[in-house]
């Protein structure tokens, strides 16, 4: 993919904040793609175990980010929604904490080898998010922008499942800023980059549009089953 082809990576018309993310980071994980790190090459059987191949459990909850996590207070949060949807949104906090809230449990897995089992979340369903901005027919894949520039990407049909949500709360306690918060969403089936922290605003697009990690080497797929890190 040449350079003029990749997506923004801003993420808004504010400026980049790409210049203070840790280079070293990016290249050492860049040469992760590269080198297939992690791949076992373990063959997907029909009964799908609990541990993805190549993962290992965790009872902590790792912090990883591109060198740069944004304070946002609750108070100064938005979430806006644009593209291929009948209600485009720009939520702030009290509007978001209006919809209906949920509780869920699911295991997260990060494509750094680590697997959490348990996580309890609160937030809004992705189904309920979903029935307030109405896709339109054509929309095909959401793209998540984030507050440190970050992006990633999802086909709908992934987003529209019954444990995905976009979350406030983790273990009984508001999501704290190392782990995304105030809010981020929760794709449990997908490997963890594909639950961008910091998510300020939702792209609905009919076609896909690979983000940060996904033009960087990252498998755009990201299922941990399938052992999709790379490529």
């Amino acid at each position: 993919m040449a350079d003029d082809d990749r997506p923004d990576l801003t993420g808004d018309v504010e400026g980049s904040v790409l210049g203070s993310i840790k280079k070293k980071l990016v290249e050492t994980k860049e040469a992760w793609a590269r080198e297939g790190r992690a791949l076992t090459g373990a063959p997907v059987t029909p009964d799908k175990p609990r541990l993805p191949p190549g993962q290992r459990l965790t009872g902590d909850f790792p912090v990883l980010d591109l060198g740069v996590q944004p304070a946002i207070r609750p108070e100064d949060w938005r979430l806006s929604v644009s593209g291929l949807v009948e209600n485009p949104i720009d939520w702030g906090w009290d509007d978001f904490h209006a919809q209906p809230q949920v509780r869920m449990r699911t295991d997260i897995h990060c494509v750094t080898t680590w697997s959490r089992y348990d996580n309890d979340w609160e937030g809004v369903s992705a189904r309920d998010f979903l029935n307030v901005v109405k896709p339109k027919a054509e929309a095909r894949h959401l793209v998540f922008h984030s507050h440190d520039g970050y992006t990633t990407n999802v086909p709908l049909k992934t987003f529209d499942d019954d444990d995905v949500l976009l979350a406030h709360t983790w273990n009984g306690a508001p999501l704290t800023r190392e782990h995304g918060g105030p809010i981020r969403p929760i794709i449990p089936k997908l490997y963890f980059w594909k639950s961008a922290k910091w998510v300020k605003h939702i792209t609905f697009l009919d076609k896909d549009a690979p983000g940060f990690w996904e033009v960087r080497g990252y498998n755009n797929n990201a299922d941990p089953w399938k052992e999709e890190r790379y490529g």
